[in-house]
């Protein structure tokens, strides 16, 4: 009975994956520089309709889900609303920002990206963190 109830335990969890967000900005530069991994900063607007379909498709997507939850520590803020570093600037939305531990900006991009193009960023962007 142990293992039915575990294995529909894992069934839920594994049909609910989401991106394992921070709540602040000061929340999630701590966490990434104690566990020395990337920040992905995402910022939206509240009437950006490609922020949605960006958050309705590619932040759905189960491997990017994974790897932004192994290999990054995540944090979404609404420009105008959320506190976040003056330097990281929205101009469009949505945009995306990779940095460092310490809060230097390593790597930005703007604006909706499908799954696999995503993908491609994440991995430009842990590139460019080893350097």
């Amino acid at each position: 009975m142990k293992k039915l109830a575990l294995l529909a335990f894992l069934a839920i969890n594994l049909f609910a994956a989401e991106v394992a967000w921070n709540d602040t900005y000061e929340q999630a530069q701590a966490k990434a520089k104690k566990e020395s991994k990337p920040l992905m900063v995402l910022i939206t607007s509240e009437q950006c309709r490609w922020c949605r379909k960006f958050e309705a498709t590619t932040l759905q997507d189960e491997d990017v889900i994974t790897k932004l939850n192994t290999k990054f520590v995540s944090v979404h803020v609404t420009r105008d609303k959320s506190n976040y570093p003056k330097n990281l600037t929205a101009k469009m939305v949505p945009m995306h920002y990779f940095l460092n531990g310490e809060g230097k900006v390593i790597y930005s991009i703007p604006g909706y990206w499908p799954a696999d193009d995503y993908q491609s960023i994440l991995d430009d962007a842990l590139r460019k963190t080893k350097k």
